[in-house]
């Protein structure tokens, strides 16, 4: 009877491990990626996004700030995550001004099923202060030893009462001019 009794406990105590000949393997794919630049280059590192929101009976906007802070006013319920500033980098040389400015001071944004829209203004770059960011040149020093610099985007959403449920997509474009 002893000898049962082991094989039992041993049985028992192996229940709980895996065994290789009953593994199962999977396979995923990663990306990777990377952005070599050159003197005198610019790039957008990350998209505008406001988000996932769910739209009150009037009016209210959703803004995201040049360093990734989400706000709402009116009626406008923000959901989770999935917001984030604009991102934007590029390569100089240490101490150059650049011009920097925007071909439009608003942007709209189309629903991808359907003709609703909803229109972005207010754009602003987080340059240290803040500056509105459109239409009239804003000139900004290269302040890195490197001459590789970086900065966010935010902007302000204008949500139509009842804005009808779906995904919402505009482009907006950033010149910049090496001086």
């Amino acid at each position: 009877m002893k000898p049962i009794r082991f094989y039992l406990g041993i049985l028992m105590a192996l229940g709980g491990l895996v065994l290789p000949s009953m593994t199962h393997a999977r396979q995923a794919n990663g990306r990777a990626e990377i952005a070599v630049l050159q003197a005198l280059s610019f790039i957008k590192i990350d998209d505008l996004e406001f988000g996932n929101i769910i739209a009150g009976a009037t009016a209210g906007t959703v803004t995201v700030s040049p360093f990734g802070v989400r706000t709402t006013t009116g009626p406008i319920t923000a959901i989770g995550g999935g917001f984030q500033q604009a991102q934007f980098g590029g390569r100089g040389a240490p101490n150059q001004n650049l011009l920097i400015s925007m071909t439009t001071n608003t942007v709209t944004l189309r629903r991808t099923v359907g003709t609703q829209t909803m229109i972005a203004d207010t754009f602003i770059i987080g340059s240290s202060p803040t500056q509105p960011l459109n239409t009239t040149v804003r000139q900004f020093r290269i302040g890195s030893a490197t001459g590789v610099f970086q900065f966010g985007v935010g902007a302000r959403l204008n949500v139509g009462a009842n804005q009808a449920p779906g995904v919402y997509s505009g482009t907006f474009r950033v010149t910049l001019i090496y001086q």
